[in-house]
């Protein structure tokens, strides 16, 4: 249960990090709304998960999933470039979170 919620925390890190591209200076508000709701989800699923799985490990897959996730979108949906270089190092990230989870 612990790593559903590190991983739903995660993307609510996805969620927070593409809503902070629309806030404009936190006046618009439904997207201000949307930043403080996913970064408090998230912050709450992350503790939630550290409870069971060691801080360090729990932290450092939650920043990898918001990472690759955010850099996803970012391709995705605002034409952000990804080249192989980019898309090596992702994989790389991809494998330390997996060596990660399974040293946990």
């Amino acid at each position: 249960m612990a790593w559903f919620l590190l991983i739903l925390g995660g993307l609510f890190e996805v969620g927070f990090t593409t809503s902070l591209r629309f806030v404009e200076g936190f006046r618009n508000l439904p997207w201000t709304a949307a930043f403080l709701l996913s970064v408090t989800l998230s912050m709450l699923l992350l503790e939630a998960a550290a409870r069971t799985i060691p801080m360090g490990t729990a932290y450092a897959v939650w920043t990898a999933i918001g990472a690759v996730g955010t850099v996803a979108v970012g391709a995705l949906f605002f034409g952000e470039p990804v080249g192989a270089t980019r898309l090596l190092l992702i994989a790389g990230l991809l494998a330390c979170v997996a060596g990660l989870k399974a040293a946990a």
